[in-house]
């Protein structure tokens, strides 16, 4: 399988963790507001692996068992 988008939420912020969706919406904020984001702008898959440390191939492995 392969991940058809770019962009990370934090739905599958939640999934990753495996902490709640309160703790995925602050990581988010916290990456927009490192990164110099505005609300309303999103949160790339490298962006997150480059704020988290993990690797970026391990995150898709695991997003795309969870995506149809």
């Amino acid at each position: 399988m392969e991940l058809k988008r770019v962009v990370i939420y934090s739905k599958d912020i939640e999934l990753i963790t495996g902490k709640s969706g309160r703790y995925a919406r602050k990581i988010m904020a916290r990456m927009r507001k490192e990164l110099g984001k505005e609300k309303h702008q999103l949160i790339s898959l490298g962006e997150f692996c480059a704020y988290t440390g993990l690797p970026e191939h391990e995150v898709l492995a695991h997003l795309c068992g969870y995506t149809r």
